[in-house]
């Protein structure tokens, strides 16, 4: 049985912890969380110990599931790193670039390993692509959300946006060229809305949106390559790809219709690859105890984790510069 501890136990704390109960082959020892109230809560709520002193339950685990938030990723992961256990952490990793760096390197020494949740990896409408392939020369990205003050202590980049960071990072296959980014905050002291564009150095680019104060909800990419477009609704667990027709392959058991087009009459075919029902927090959890037991490198490693968090920070940046640069002109 793995020993898994649980250090945070606020609202996706409580998620997390219903999933360990569900995973096969997991021994839940208990929870850390510094508010008694909500400890208290917890511990009746899921029949589980919890411990006031984190070192006392580091002591007695295999590995540390890290939902706390984001300020405290750091010092939580150093602590289980740095006694070797493994380390599951909620996106982004840590707070800022030199913390990440830090954590790359105590990870590489100590040998453990260190899963960062970027659980849209692991959504059933993404999952549903495994086997397509996917060469983007554009993709246009929108998660929108209604305000919510969970979540506000960092901006709508390392709330939200760095979901889709991580997902275009890994569907690309090159190095990123430019970066330019706007953003405003509106209801908090850090962006609440923006649009980046990341320009690769093959030619693809992708323009993303993010907005944590919309009226309606929407997480949806859209990627356009040669003779294909693809879309992946990651709210209602969609996915679309409409292609031409080629001769390689057979699509008779496809919708399709034809088109007049100036090189003659093309034909597409609409393409609804099954979307099996899952739940994206259990798999993910469940990858990070596959990697222990199996030795193998998590899904999304650290290395994942650092470099989202890197393209996050480089956007902050730009954001960051662009009102300087318009706090001097209005001077």
């Amino acid at each position: 049985m793995l020993k898994i501890g649980i250090i945070g136990a606020g609202h996706l704390g409580k998620f997390h912890i219903s999933n360990w109960q569900e995973i096969e082959g997991i021994e839940i020892v208990g929870f850390h969380d510094q508010n008694e109230e909500t400890a208290a809560a917890v511990s009746t709520q899921f029949g589980i110990t919890h411990y006031s002193n984190l070192d006392e339950l580091i002591e007695l685990i295999d590995a540390g599931d890290v939902v706390t938030p984001t300020q405290y990723h750091f010092s939580v992961c150093e602590k289980l790193v740095r006694n070797s256990k493994h380390v599951f952490v909620e996106k982004p990793m840590a707070n800022d670039m030199e913390e990440a760096k830090k954590l790359l390197r105590l990870v590489n020494e100590a040998k453990v390993k260190f899963q960062v949740g970027h659980v849209e990896r692991f959504n059933p409408a993404f999952i549903a692509l495994n086997g397509h392939t996917l060469n983007p020369m554009f993709i246009e990205v929108h998660r929108l959300a209604q305000f919510n003050p969970r979540g506000t202590e960092v901006s709508v980049i390392l709330d939200l946006m760095i979901h889709d960071i991580d997902i275009v990072l890994q569907i690309v296959k090159s190095e990123i060229k430019h970066i330019s980014a706007s953003g405003v905050s509106v209801m908090t002291d850090t962006p609440d809305i923006a649009n980046v564009r990341i320009e690769f150095h093959n030619g693809c680019v992708a323009n993303l949106t993010s907005s944590r104060i919309s009226m309606k909800k929407m997480r949806k990419m859209r990627l356009f390559q040669k003779d294909a477009y693809i879309g992946i609704d990651f709210l209602d667990n969609k996915t679309e790809i409409i292609k031409l027709k080629t001769e390689a392959k057979s699509d008779a058991d496809l919708f399709s219709f034809d088109i007049d087009t100036q090189h003659g009459i093309k034909t597409i075919v609409i393409e609804n690859p099954e979307v099996m029902p899952a739940n994206a927090i259990k798999a993910e959890l469940s990858a990070f105890r596959d990697s222990i037991l199996n030795n193998t490198t998590p899904i999304v490693s650290e290395i994942d984790g650092y470099m989202a968090l890197d393209v996050a920070h480089q956007i902050l940046e730009k954001i960051d510069k662009a009102h300087f640069a318009q706090g001097k002109q209005s001077n």
